[in-house]
């Protein structure tokens, strides 16, 4: 039965080998993921930016591969966008509760974690680096079967 192909009117579900992510898709992946990690990371270790840092890394990185061929310059633009969205849970407002206590703190926890957002943000790089010459060498790899060879002088086609 496996060696059968399937009727002519039933269509067979395209399987893709990993997500596919416009610019948008990936800035909001990328948002909603560090928001969610750093709510996380408020329960379980009580805010702690290091282990905010090291969960940043990871989205980095899938972010970098998810998304589409087309948007792949996006990927390194919407990273901290994406760090900033995550940090309103992880920071300490100095504790007076204010307004002005809050935005210091964000700014503070920005400042200081500044290490690992150059870091994943690198690491995306790299990874747009290597499958932006991946597609071009294999555009020109295309281009050379397309092209028709040519034929030496004195000799004709047959």
């Amino acid at each position: 039965m496996a060696g059968r192909p399937a009727p002519a009117g039933v269509r067979q579900p395209r399987r893709t080998s990993r997500p596919r992510l416009t610019g948008l898709g990936g800035g909001l992946f990328c948002g909603a993921s560090m928001f969610a990690l750093a709510c996380l990371d408020h329960l379980l270790f009580g805010g702690s930016a290091t282990v905010y840092g090291v969960l940043f890394l990871p989205v980095c990185v899938l972010t970098a591969l998810w998304v589409r061929p087309g948007d792949l310059v996006t990927a390194p633009v919407v990273l901290p966008i994406a760090f900033a969205c995550g940090l309103p849970p992880i920071t300490d407002d100095g504790g007076g509760g204010d307004l002005g206590g809050f935005f210091m703190g964000l700014v503070t926890t920005l400042a200081l974690q500044a290490g690992w957002l150059y870091g994943g943000t690198l690491a995306a790089v790299l990874v747009v680096t290597v499958r932006r010459i991946g597609l071009m060498s294999r555009r020109r790899a295309a281009q050379r079967r397309e092209r028709p060879r040519a034929v030496p002088p004195g000799r004709q086609a047959r």
